[in-house]
């Protein structure tokens, strides 16, 4: 048992803190989300050694949140706070320079930085093959892909690392862009070799397990069930945005649509036979984290279907430039900070040998 949560206490904590970005633009709510899974990220990352990848992918959004506000500000020409001019023969970027066009560039940048510290916390939380065990047993494939595409990013940032330690002892030294050129393919094929070999040694180990065959006819009804589910789910969806008229059949399509695709993948993995060696326990505080993280979601969702505009922020007129800001629904933000105040201790290696020193000290040996 690992000295942290359940791997699906962290993906329902990162699925909440996800949807919870998506649904306000207001900067003040975001930053106190950004705020707590910043938290959570520097907890996580004193027990995983992926931390330290992550946080090069994190310093990447940072640099391309430094592009956006500079570029939204020079491209959108509108707003009644004038910050300064450029000449207006000069092609897209001439005319007016306004607060409220570098105001709106940082508060969409602002939130692609959440959404990566928020990803980022997950999976240095979770080690792949804890996350890969909880996938339906029957789709083991799509495992294996899965598997390579979560140890690509890291593996390419710790490559990168030992590439760049490898040339500089060699001499070589970074002044421009076109020194980096060379380092581009070894960078690339190293990060996927490592992948790979991940997913092989996964496969080589029976990672899977074994899948019990079905007749023609009971593959080609799971087969058209299963896409019947996903043209149903479009459908749903469709509804719900374009059919106001029709309240009820939107979420009814939705909802039968789920429960077919959950019963077609409870019928595929009963096909599958898995050995488990080492399960995951379920704590207090795993409990405690999922239930906080979903009540601040459903909270959330209620204060935005109460009020359209209390979580929606637009600094451009006639709206005012400065956000409106609710004591109660910024508590709800702050609350996915809990998994950082929840872990437990970590266990130290270091005490029993010292009570084992102690004793035999003071038995004269």
């Amino acid at each position: 048992m690992s000295d942290g949560f359940h791997p699906l206490t962290w993906l329902l904590w990162a699925l909440a803190a996800a949807v919870v970005a998506l649904l306000t633009t207001n900067p003040l709510y975001v930053m106190l989300l950004a705020l707590a899974a910043g938290i959570n990220y520097m907890a996580v990352g004193q027990r995983s050694p992926l931390a330290q990848s992550w946080g090069a992918f994190i310093k990447l959004g940072l640099l391309i949140w430094a592009v956006t506000i500079p570029f939204n500000a020079l491209m959108v020409h509108y707003g009644r706070y004038v910050v300064f001019s450029l000449p207006a023969s000069w092609p897209l970027v001439g005319g007016k320079i306004t607060a409220e066009g570098m105001i709106y560039g940082v508060v969409k940048g602002l939130d692609l930085i959440v959404l990566l510290v928020v990803f980022a916390t997950f999976n240095a939380a979770v080690d792949q093959a804890r996350l890969l065990r909880r996938m339906p047993a029957f789709l083991y494939l799509v495992s294996m892909v899965a598997s390579i595409a979560l140890a690509f990013v890291p593996q390419m940032f710790s490559v990168s690392r030992e590439i760049r330690e490898a040339q500089r002892i060699r001499g070589h030294r970074f002044r421009s862009i076109r020194d980096l050129l060379p380092l581009f393919m070894p960078l690339l094929t190293t990060g996927m070799e490592r992948a790979i070999q991940l997913a092989e040694s996964m496969e080589a180990r029976g990672f899977g397990g074994n899948v019990a065959p079905a007749s023609a006819r009971r593959e080609l009804a799971y087969k058209l069930l299963t896409l019947a589910g996903l043209l149903g789910l479009l459908f749903g969806v469709f509804a719900l945005s374009y059919w106001r008229g029709h309240a009820g059949v939107g979420p009814a399509i939705t909802a039968l649509s789920a429960g077919v695709l959950i019963l077609v993948f409870w019928l595929q993995s009963r096909r599958v036979t898995r050995s488990r060696y080492r399960r995951d326990v379920w704590t207090r505080r795993d409990f405690l984290v999922i239930g906080v993280s979903v009540a601040a979601l459903a909270g959330v969702l209620a204060a935005r279907l109460l009020d359209r505009t209390a979580l929606f922020y637009y600094p451009y007129p006639p709206y005012p430039i400065w956000p409106a800001f609710d004591p109660l629904i910024g508590f709800l933000f702050v609350l996915f900070i809990l998994p950082a105040l929840a872990l437990p201790a970590r266990r130290s290696s270091v005490r029993p040998t010292t009570e084992y020193t102690e004793h035999t000290q003071g038995n004269g040996q």
